[in-house]
Parts: structure tokens; C-alpha cells; sequence
């Protein structure tokens, strides 16, 4: 497959992503366990469908020391027994955060609650921002259709 759109080669796209990758170095820098933030990353990008992202996010975190079990039980972690209180909060606010448009008034109060019981607020400020900003993400690569499978661990760090 063929992307829509060069990315890499748009002046446009190359200022943006500069600014996009800057707080998304503000949300890495953060308290909030690099683990979390790559298992939220991965959950939304497997929502919205973005192969890139979910390529990316899944060698990221295997290259980071994340198992291939729990990288593997991702999408289906409320069945799953490998995560922790903290990471399924997580990732349960990611999964409403991502899919706002299909529940009437976005994420509850319940999985606010359950994530601000396992986080402080700059954590929570870092898990917010870190499912807002891979879902612009997912959606740039979607809409100009990035293929999957070439990208190499830390290629962008």
C-alpha cells in the first residue's frame, strides 16, 4: 500500500509534527509509567484502526522490556489477569477517551474516578494528553493511509 500523502516530504506536515512530538516529549517526561503510556498509545491506535501506529507502539514497548504476553492480551485486557489496577484504569480511559463520539457524554465519571484514585494530577494530565495526542496521530495516518510493518524501534525518538 501506497500512503495518500508524502508526510515526510510536506513543509506542513513536518511543522506539525515538530509541535506534536513536543508534547508528546512533555507527556514521555512525565511521572506517568513509560509502560502506561505505551499500552494506552497501543489500545487507541488499535481502536481507530491505524496499522502505523499499532506497528510502532507494539515494537516501542517490546524494545522497551514489555512481554510479548501482555503486548498480545492488549485488546483484550478486561479479560486479562496481566495488568495492574493502575494500567487497566488507564487503559479504560483511553478506550472512552478514544471512542467519544460513540457514547453519549464521553468519558464517565466512574473511569475519572477509577484513574484519579491510581494517579496525581500530572499524571492524569500526561494520560490525557497522551490518548489525545495518539489519536491525532491515528487519525492523520488513517486518513493518508501510512503503511505498517517498516518502522524501526525509537525511529522518531
Amino acid at each position: 500500500m501506497d500512503p495518500r500523502l508524502n508526510l515526510f516530504g510536506s513543509p506542513v506536515a513536518t511543522k506539525a509534527f515538530k509541535y506534536l512530538a513536543s508534547a508528546g516529549k512533555a507527556t514521555a517526561d512525565s511521572t506517568l509509567p513509560a509502560a502506561t503510556q505505551e499500552l494506552v498509545r497501543l489500545r487507541a491506535s488499535q481502536i481507530n484502526g491505524c496499522g502505523y501506529c499499532v506497528d510502532m507502539h507494539t515494537k516501542d514497548a517490546a524494545h522497551a522490556g514489555e512481554s510479548a504476553l501482555r503486548l498480545n492480551l492488549v485488546a483484550a485486557w478486561r479479560e486479562a489477569n496481566v495488568f495492574t489496577d493502575a494500567e487497566r484504569a488507564a487503559l479504560e480511559l483511553a478506550e472512552q477517551g478514544t471512542r467519544i463520539a460513540d457514547a453519549a457524554g464521553g468519558v464517565t465519571d466512574e473511569a475519572w474516578a477509577n484513574a484519579a484514585k491510581h494517579y496525581d494530577e500530572d499524571e492524569l494530565a500526561a494520560l490525557v494528553l497522551t490518548i489525545a495526542i495518539i489519536n491525532t496521530f491515528n487519525r492523520v495516518n488513517v486518513i493518508t493511509q501510512q503503511p505498517a510493518g517498516d518502522y524501526q524501534p525509537g525511529q522518531w525518538s
